[in-house]
């Protein structure tokens, strides 16, 4: 298939490309390809941009938005085909809705505040999709994000209609209540996921009226909990031992060691 090469691409040649791996004669995977095969290369490059933000590498950064941007032109090709909408009809779409969220920047709004440009933006963003109800509002929180994000947003929006805590002290009592539950869950050896459940989402609860992002917290942990276990592995060895050799108080004592040492 005819195709010119060039010392540097723009974004008209990435849809060219897809386009002729998508045809005939052009890749036998890319033609193969449907929205439901690659959902999880969308999810799983999403992430990838995400560590590179957090790794503040920019070069990484440019490379994994691009593999990013293959994805979304990869699934407009196969709506283009279908003849549904093209890439055109998705810029054109965005455009028009930031202008729209947009009115103290576009139109005769004032704002004062970031966090008036978001109060408005929902309330903006609400009246567009004509979500009036709470059962509305919590039933567009998409169901495949990752749980304790979506636990977030549908706290935030249940506490529009009343259902959520004035304060952080409030919240932290109720999960020392869901806390209780769960030991008496556990004692009793039965409804344990259910009570686990309403002790993740009671912390979730405490960590957004203190003002701390929730995922972001657990992300953290998730990484000092790595390190500090890579940590105790290099004390064992350099011990002459291997994790496994350990008893449960060696391992403690290894454990609190290495904790000092990464706090430093």
């Amino acid at each position: 298939m005819e195709f010119e090469r060039k010392d540097h691409y723009d974004m008209q040649d990435l849809l060219r490309i897809v386009q002729v791996l998508r045809a005939p004669g052009g890749c036998p995977w890319d033609q193969a390809q449907t929205h439901q095969s690659i959902r999880a290369n969308l999810i799983e490059e999403t992430y990838e941009v995400a560590d590179a933000i957090d790794e503040q590498d920019a070069a990484l950064l440019c490379e994994e938005l691009g593999d990013l941007l293959l994805q979304i032109v990869l699934h407009t090709q196969m709506e283009q085909e279908a003849g549904t909408f093209t890439f055109a009809d998705v810029c054109d779409g965005i455009c028009k809705k930031l202008v729209y969220r947009h009115p103290h920047v576009f139109g005769s709004v004032q704002v004062n505040s970031a966090a008036q440009v978001t109060q408005n933006w929902e309330v903006l963003k609400n009246a567009e999709k004509g979500r009036l109800t709470a059962a509305d509002r919590l039933e567009s929180v998409p169901i495949s994000l990752p749980a304790l994000m979506r636990t977030v947003k549908l706290q935030k929006r249940a506490d529009d209609f009343g259902f959520g805590y004035p304060e952080a002290a409030i919240a932290l009592a109720d999960l020392k209540s869901e806390v209780a539950e769960l030991e008496e869950a556990l004692a009793k050896g039965e409804n344990i996921p259910h009570e686990i459940g309403d002790v993740l989402f009671s912390a979730a609860n405490v960590a957004r009226l203190t003002g701390q992002d929730a995922e972001e917290a657990l992300t953290h942990c998730n990484s000092r909990f790595t390190a500090r276990v890579k940590m105790v592995e290099q004390l064992a060895e350099s011990k002459g031992h291997t994790l496994q050799e350990l008893n449960p108080e060696q391992r403690d004592i290894l454990w609190k060691e290495a904790k000092q040492k990464l706090q430093k």
